[in-house]
């Protein structure tokens, strides 16, 4: 049977965190999920945001901000900055405290049973992975769910390397579960999920990227939102595979949980998950056909859509009326770029997606209901007006720093302690010391990735994948 197989290959590994050659990984057996919480970590992490609030509160009441405060009163222009700055930062502080309320309520749906898990067809579509595939594969074969009404389709989108192969060999292996599709050229990741949704046997339809695993319970998880009819989409927790890859992998794993976790946990709360990732969402197989051919064909300033498929696939179901929520005990690892430059071609592709499907969803948000339409608008209002109060923020110390340098180390000491004010819903949640890294991602994406929605934004119309 496809599961014992693959947890013998699994107790075969000395340790999960070396397991990242390809080929071998057959289920995700790396987690960082907590047990229940003692009084001793409440403890600890009462402490710590205690002692944090007292830090920030201190500098800014004390005198260590007070020379950056003075010089901004010298320069009257500045007004025009610093007033509309400081709103944002109040409303955007108050807006956080709301957040995190939604975010303490919020509590992952039950999970479906063996006895009555609905049929699930698992689509994975793949170009150029390699042996990567086999471990995608792999890991829904071994995960916990009934092989009877499991569905495997596994789409090779043109791969010029040895893709196919792994492909075939998965399929040979479990000709029952497994259905390989293949395209004799590059068609787009959309292309090559239509080709899986159109051949979905299953009530229910998930996606997973082929350079992702799934955890041993992810499936039956997934599936648990979908008792309520009025569940249409659900997006899985993503986490870092390839954490042991360097400091971007690391960072990244914190940045994850931080914009990803927290975000998603408190969209789930009134329903309207912006984003269900790629790397693992699920979807109501006939939700998914009925708006198939808008999603395929979308356009956006008269150019065809080929990235953001998984933020553009969501808002067409919220348009529907159903609703979009988080899950996040169905948990996926999935790589990560290891160098700069992959970053910022991921980030620059999720920019510009963003920014497309933040307008899609400003058109249909009116659809949503009351309470959740009024928070997704102060969502959208305050989250987006960083990026103009930012860049003008960025200006005014850069001006201040000429005549008086110090304004760029009170300036990375601000940027210090917001970051560690963040990282704590890290550590709260994943109790890793890994949240170091999300003090240093705050410097790193301040010094070398202030540019990438800038850029993002006047390329909207790009069309190139960009990470290959």
């Amino acid at each position: 049977m496809a599961r014992q197989s693959c947890q013998k290959q699994n107790k075969e590994k000395d340790e999960a965190s070396e397991s990242y050659g390809p080929g071998t990984f057959c289920a995700a057996a790396v987690s960082d999920q907590a047990g229940p919480r003692t009084p001793m970590d409440w403890a600890i992490c009462g402490l710590i945001i205690a002692s944090l609030v007292v830090i920030f509160y201190g500098s800014l009441a004390g005198s260590v901000f007070q020379p950056l405060v003075h010089s901004i009163q010298k320069a009257h222009w500045s007004k025009i900055v610093l007033r509309p700055s400081a709103l944002w930062g109040l409303t955007g502080s108050l807006f956080l405290a709301f957040r995190t309320f939604l975010w303490f309520r919020y509590r992952p749906f039950p999970s479906s049973t063996l006895k009555n898990a609905p049929s699930l067809t698992v689509i994975i579509p793949a170009y150029n992975e390699g042996k990567m595939v086999e471990n995608a594969i792999y890991s829904v074969l071994s995960a916990d769910y009934p092989q009877d009404r499991l569905q495997v389709l596994v789409i090779d989108d043109g791969s010029i390397d040895d893709t196919w192969h792994y492909i075939q060999k998965a399929a040979a292996e479990y000709p029952q579960m497994v259905t390989p599709l293949r395209f004799t050229k590059n068609k787009g990741k959309r292309k090559a999920l239509e080709e899986g949704f159109h051949h979905a046997r299953g009530e229910i339809v998930l996606t997973l990227d082929s350079d992702s695993v799934i955890e041993h319970e992810a499936l039956l998880a997934m599936m648990g939102p979908f008792r309520d009819p009025q569940i249409g989409a659900v997006a899985g927790k993503v986490l870092v595979y390839n954490q042991n890859e360097g400091i971007i992998p690391k960072m990244l794993q914190v940045r994850y949980v931080l914009s990803f976790d927290f975000l998603r946990a408190v969209q789930s709360t009134y329903g309207t998950v912006y984003c269900c990732p790629g790397a693992l969402a699920a979807y109501r197989t006939s939700v998914v056909r009925s708006v198939l051919d808008q999603w395929v064909h979308q356009r956006f300033l008269g150019t065809q859509c080929t990235y953001g498929e998984d933020r553009a696939m969501t808002n067409f179901i919220l348009s529907l009326g159903y609703n979009a929520v988080y899950q996040r005990s169905g948990r996926v690892h999935t790589l990560v770029p290891h160098v700069y430059r992959k970053l910022c071609k991921m980030y620059l592709r999720w920019d510009r997606s963003y920014i497309r499907e933040t307008i899609h969803f400003t058109r249909i948000v009116w659809k949503r209901p009351f309470w959740s339409r009024l928070i997704s608008l102060v969502d959208l209002l305050i989250t987006n007006m960083r990026y103009p109060v930012g860049w003008a923020s960025l200006v005014l110390f850069t001006t201040l720093s000429i005549s008086d340098p110090t304004t760029i180390l009170r300036l990375f000491c601000v940027i210090g302690f917001f970051s560690a004010l963040n990282v704590v819903y890290y550590l709260y949640s994943e109790r890793s010391w890994l949240f170091l890294y999300g003090i240093l991602y705050a410097y790193f994406s301040f010094l070398t990735l202030f540019w990438v929605f800038p850029y993002a934004l006047f390329t909207v119309r790009t069309r190139a994948w960009g990470t290959r």
